[in-house]
């Protein structure tokens, strides 16, 4: 699939190598983590296993220009070493001594990114257009993070509409370190106030009170869930918001356990509310109106994240009331069925969505939108991304793509694009064996066939994908659905 030449080895179970490959590693990880200087710098003493203290198997990518994150130059030539599913080494390959008959990956000049990062999306909830609690499964579960996966998206975050299934799910790719599909964070099940706006029938259960609200995050956080999400918002003004005292409710309870919460909301005022309450980050752009220099104090001040501006979703709000351009584009089609491609070209279907009353007021959201991301990334405010991908219409590992370019028309660089749904989104998590690929990171990284940072439709231009060091299926590879 590769043209790629590969030798393979498993290195025998040595205990001295073994806590001296730790050692090492760990002292390297302090000199050059995300603060040191930059990939080039940083190497380790090759052909010291730092496995398990089992037979493991060593991976030698070369051949490749390496895009990393942040402010740091490509690096041509460049070349990977990796052990049990971590990066060991990374840097020019002139500077590799690969251990003897290590299967070697020759990746014939192509470009390499760490694995995309979406810190804003929902899963198992959808089937051909048709969003429903009975879909959630496993198994749907597991289709959607494959999906994700086939398209370099190796890591994501359920935004608040899971049912307990994503507990176990979670679990498994933990304990597995080299899974077959995206690695996930859950907000288990978001909340949303009494009568209005948000979350997912027969899921999402409505809190009318503070008291309420309080044992709500406390039920969530009980069961493992790693955010706490809230809606605020009215639905353009036909919905009941979320009052004040439950927000506070919310946060506060969070707070106390150490737990981080995140909102939904749409309208400036509510934003510049949630930041003075002690929101951790809000996972859409403000999208009424341009946001003031009030708003930017204020999260500069407090620490407000912006996680995710979703600019894919304000786009899909009026792409399907004609035929969208994507809807003949292989990259797409292979990663949705026949008929979700044949509901998205129906006239009928079409014709109900321009029907939509607000119709024309979305195209300015999306403006909005793009517009205060910009604002805020100039202004050094942290920001990730994500795409809100799941619901109908809102496809997993598609919107990525289309994420970044839109981030792109925003205004931003390629680089600060991929930089957000890499290293930065990693940093929002808290992963710090994800989102660069520098020792002692989990080898998660994506295989582009041209140059992302030129042309950041690039990062469409798949060759392969790497979860823990070993290949996944991807989108590119697929022959049909």
């Amino acid at each position: 699939m590769l043209g790629r030449r590969r030798h393979r080895v498993r290195l025998k179970a040595d205990t001295t190598k073994w806590w001296l490959g730790t050692l090492l590693l760990a002292l390297l990880t302090i000199s050059c983590g995300s603060g040191g200087g930059g990939i080039s710098g940083c190497s380790m003493p090759v052909g010291v296993s730092v496995g398990t203290g089992t037979a493991s198997e060593v991976l030698v990518v070369r051949n490749f220009t390496l895009i990393d994150g942040g402010d740091r130059a490509p690096v041509a030539q460049a070349a990977m070493l990796v052990d049990d599913g971590r990066v060991v080494w990374a840097g020019p390959e002139s500077e590799l001594k690969a251990p003897d008959g290590a299967e070697v990956t020759d990746l014939n000049g192509a470009y390499v990114i760490p694995g995309l990062i979406n810190v804003h999306a929902h899963l198992g909830n959808t089937v051909d257009l048709v969003q429903d609690k009975k879909f959630h499964t496993r198994e749907s579960v597991e289709k959607d993070l494959k999906t994700f996966a086939s398209y370099g998206v190796t890591t994501v975050v359920s935004m608040g509409t899971d049912q307990d299934t994503i507990f176990p799910v979670r679990k498994e790719i933990r304990d597995s370190g080299t899974p077959s599909m995206a690695r996930v964070y859950t907000a288990g099940q978001g909340l949303m106030f009494d009568g209005g706006y948000g979350g997912l029938a027969g899921v999402n259960d409505a809190v009318a009170s503070p008291e309420e609200a309080a044992a709500y995050v406390n039920a969530q956080l009980d069961k493992g869930a790693d955010f706490i999400k809230l809606w605020l918002d009215s639905e353009l003004g036909t919905m009941p918001k979320m009052p004040p005292a439950i927000t506070q409710a919310i946060i506060d309870t969070a707070h106390k356990r150490n737990a981080r919460v995140l909102a939904h909301i749409f309208y400036l005022e509510d934003a510049k509310r949630l930041v003075d309450q002690g929101i951790d980050g809000f996972v859409h752009s403000v999208r009424d109106q341009p946001i003031d220099q009030a708003l930017i104090d204020a999260m500069e001040k407090h620490g407000t994240w912006q996680v995710a501006s979703t600019l894919s979703r304000e786009a899909a709000m009026f792409a399907y009331g004609s035929t969208p351009p994507f809807a003949t584009d292989p990259f797409f089609t292979r990663g949705v069925s026949a008929k979700t491609v044949e509901l998205i070209k129906s006239p009928e279907r079409q014709k109900t969505q321009a029907g939509n009353p607000n119709f024309k007021k979305f195209p300015a959201f999306l403006e909005n939108a793009k517009a205060n991301l910009k604002r805020l990334v100039d202004a050094g405010i942290p920001f990730a991304a994500g795409t809100d991908s799941g619901p109908p219409g809102r496809f997993p590992g598609y919107f990525d793509h289309w994420e970044l370019e839109l981030m792109v028309d925003a205004g931003l660089t390629p680089a600060q694009a991929i930089d957000a749904a890499t290293r930065r989104a990693a940093m929002f998590l808290g992963a710090e064996d994800l989102g660069t690929l520098e020792p002692s990171k989990w080898a998660d990284f994506v295989v582009l066939d041209a140059n992302p940072l030129t042309d950041i439709k690039n990062s469409r231009k798949i060759r392969a994908v790497y979860i823990g060091g070993k290949e996944v299926p991807s989108i590119n590879q697929v022959t049909g659905s």
